[in-house]
């Protein structure tokens, strides 16, 4: 069971990884050894509001058929590459499992309304003084 939060956790046999030859660094090694991971994790486990914030923040990452999928090749070790994966997976999921803060609409005060109107009247009258003079202005 891998713990999310107090109320979420995941089971490993919902995660399921396939092996892959990862391209880069090896030297023969790579030709011969599957060391890359694809990650997948069926998301209709988890709880609709949390789906929702997770299909968000993944993106191209979920198909059509709601896995999502995270591949992992940056170390050269298949074990280190899968730790990678699940470490990805409960980072994505600790951000789909905060709740974002609901924003207050908050109206300008009075002093900074008048504030704002005296800088726009200010900068009419420079740009005014930089006209050139016409013939009524004389």
């Amino acid at each position: 069971m891998i713990r999310i939060n107090r109320s979420l956790g995941i089971d490993e046999s919902e995660i399921h990884f396939d092996f892959l030859r990862a391209s880069g660094p090896g030297g023969q090694n790579v030709n011969k050894v599957s060391t890359a991971v694809r990650l997948r994790f069926d998301m209709s486990s988890l709880p609709e509001d949390v789906g929702g914030r997770l299909r968000a923040l993944a993106g191209r990452r979920i198909g059509v058929d709601g896995m999502l999928r995270i591949e992992a090749r940056r170390f050269r070790t298949q074990e280190a590459n899968r730790q990678d994966a699940i470490g990805r997976l409960v980072q994505l999921l600790h951000q789909a499992v905060e709740r974002p803060r609901v924003r207050r609409r908050t109206k300008p005060s009075a002093a900074s309304r008048i504030r704002r109107l005296e800088a726009k009247h200010r900068r009419g009258l420079t740009k005014q003084a930089r006209r050139p003079l016409t013939r009524k202005d004389e």
